[in-house]
């Protein structure tokens, strides 16, 4: 007959206390079932485990060895427990988490350092790619949220505005508006943008024509195929000026300069949105919403829709 999980948590118990009375009160049950379980298991082994006197009990050389297995199952059976039902509420497990913006600071940097503190059990996968393959991330279930501007446009999807970054201007350090502690967008024109093709560079071209574009006039735009730190090196070596989200001037680039930019309206802000797919059942993505809820309270849950670049004020982190 089989042995059972309880046979071998009171055997391992006997052996730790030394006695069937001291081990049947320590897991609250009879002393006569602790004992009668042990005479089973004993029975079904076919060898004495213990060998029993009036001042206790004590392994014998079987024993010994058979504890040594059963003291491993018992804990990893415990630890899977455990887990499991840390995993249940959202304690443990993997979130993978989609983006584009940068890490170096900001918003979504914040927001995960506290997510780890809270849940370090969590296993964080950083996804970054471009939004169209985060929304297929969503969509196929390898991603549970994405960071992304402009409308989330995922379907059966939820989302929740979060935050609006105000836009910098990169500047070589030998450029004259380098003295300037703002610069507005009128100072910009002449000037040679560099833009990559990669996300969220797209909403920020959109912005940089909005503010300078007019009938017959257009800023001098340049755009390469390669990443936001290619571009502020292209800006380092003097090829031009280019925008970029304020997250994104926490890492240094020799040779760049970063400077607010702004119109008559105040600063130019380009906003966030969370998005995930509804019927995503992971409890750590339940945790994740909740975190940036308490984050921006003042921008609540909603369906999925346009989250376009504004110049509104950034909520309270």
């Amino acid at each position: 007959m089989a042995i059972e999980l309880r046979h071998l948590r009171y055997a391992v118990a006997a052996a730790h206390y030394g006695s069937f009375r001291r081990a049947a009160e320590a897991l609250g049950v009879k002393q006569s079932s602790l004992s009668r379980r042990i005479r089973q298991m004993e029975d079904r082994l076919g060898v004495a485990v213990f060998e029993r006197s009036s001042s206790g009990v004590r392994l014998t050389t079987a024993g010994t060895e058979i504890l040594r297995t059963s003291r491993h199952l018992v804990d990893g059976l415990d630890h899977m427990m455990a887990s499991a039902k840390a995993a249940g509420r959202g304690e443990a497990g993997r979130l993978a988490i989609g983006f584009y913006t940068s890490l170096s600071a900001g918003n979504l940097r914040a927001s995960l350092v506290e997510h780890a503190r809270r849940f370090p059990n969590v296993e964080i996968r950083a996804v970054e790619g471009a939004r169209a393959s985060l929304i297929v991330g969503l969509e196929h279930g390898t991603l549970d949220v994405a960071i992304v501007t402009g409308e989330p446009a995922v379907r059966d999807g939820g989302a929740m505005a979060l935050w609006g970054e105000r836009i910098m201007v990169a500047l070589p350090e030998s450029h004259p508006l380098v003295t300037n502690d703002i610069v507005y967008w009128t100072d910009l024109r002449g000037e040679t943008f560099l833009l990559s093709q990669r996300d969220p560079e797209p909403e920020l071209r959109d912005i940089l024509l909005a503010e300078l574009a007019s009938p017959g006039v257009q800023p001098k735009i340049v755009t390469q195929d390669v990443s936001r730190e290619s571009i502020a090196s292209l800006v380092g070596a003097g090829f031009g000026v280019s925008l970029t989200c304020e997250a994104a001037i926490g890492a240094s680039y020799v040779g760049v300069v970063y400077r607010d930019v702004q119109d008559g309206r105040g600063p130019s802000r380009i906003s966030y949105a969370a998005c995930w797919q509804s019927d995503n059942d992971n409890p750590a993505l339940a945790h994740f919403l909740k975190l940036l809820e308490e984050r921006y309270p003042s921008l609540p849950t909603r369906a999925a829709e346009s989250a376009a670049p504004s110049r509104t004020p950034d909520p309270s982190p």
